[in-house]
């Protein structure tokens, strides 16, 4: 195996895809929490976690250094905000049992990536990528029309986290992963506690409640773990990321929404009728159709191509 393509290197990033894609089975068993509250004390705890890690790899100076950067603050807020979106509409999703729609927004991410490339970036579409753009507009319009209802929570989960690697772009290697999302929970921490004192004080709240079912230590222990979980998967994402090329970690990726649609299919049971079938076939072969002109040729200056997800 070459050096580009370490054990370390493979294993650190199939592992983080591994995470993101078991997912929803921790957001699952956080029932009866709503969306809104888990994405509180993912927010909270996520902080914290974070706060460790700063501390065991010394790393406060470059935290100091990010939050006095105007620019820098600002860019890695807004980009809060993107992800505090998809976060809310991610848990949404699984807790409303839709993580068939979930998982075919993660699919469709990096196809939006390409395209928000052209709009944004004046990058270039290659013939193949004009076809693979294509064909996921017909899959999501098959979707659409099959279910009868506009497929909001695929295309919002790409739209925002499409957005989100875009602004994140804007500050490039000059703040590294932890930095990134320490500062970026920092800046949704105010509205997540007030957003838990909220839920608390209307009575929906589940965290430090007795006496129902589901409830207790354990569930406590659970919400306090997405931030662990949301934290470490980023850690072994930037591990991998540092030891692999490009193009490795753009196939890992779709680990996570496979592992998704598999879950939504055979563990929660959801429903597959003819046109969502159709629609994921349609997808997947416009992801093959994407993978083939990225082997076709590495990535030119000016010429759009698929970047690596980050954390979801």
């Amino acid at each position: 195996m070459s050096e580009n393509l370490s054990r370390p290197g493979l294993a650190f990033g199939a592992g983080a895809y591994l995470v993101w894609g078991t997912f929803p089975l921790l957001m699952n068993a956080l029932r009866p929490a709503g969306a809104l509250e888990i994405t509180a004390h993912r927010a909270v705890w996520s902080v914290l976690v974070c706060f460790v890690i700063v501390a065991v790899m010394r790393g406060w100076r470059r935290l100091r250094a990010a939050l006095v950067n105007r620019r820098t603050l600002g860019v890695l807020a807004v980009a809060a905000f993107f992800i505090a979106i998809n976060w809310l509409i991610y848990v949404y999703a699984v807790v409303t049992d839709h993580v068939n729609s979930a998982a075919l927004g993660y699919y469709i991410n990096p196809l939006f990536t390409v395209a928000l490339g052209v709009i944004f970036l004046g990058e270039r579409l290659r013939r193949l990528q004009v076809v693979a753009i294509g064909i996921a507009v017909a899959a999501v319009v098959v979707i659409g029309v099959g279910l009868g209802e506009f497929p909001w929570i695929a295309l919002a989960l790409a739209t925002s986290f499409g957005l989100y690697g875009l602004i994140k772009k804007r500050v490039g290697g000059s703040v590294d992963a932890i930095t990134g999302l320490t500062v970026e929970t920092l800046v949704l921490l105010p509205v997540a506690l007030v957003g838990l004192w909220w839920i608390q004080e209307t009575g929906r709240g589940t965290f430090g409640e007795r006496g129902e079912e589901g409830l207790g230590l354990g569930h406590d222990l659970l919400l306090m773990s997405t931030g662990v979980f949301t934290a470490g998967a980023l850690l072994l994402f930037a591990a991998g990321a540092r030891r692999l090329p490009l193009y490795v970690t753009g196939l890992l990726q779709y680990i996570a929404p496979t592992l998704m649609f598999i879950l939504a299919v055979w563990h929660f049971g959801e429903p597959m009728p003819v046109s969502r079938c159709i629609g994921f076939i349609l997808v997947w072969v416009a992801l093959v159709v994407l993978t083939v002109d990225g082997w076709r040729g590495r990535p030119r200056r000016g010429v759009a191509r698929v970047e690596p997800a980050e954390p979801v």
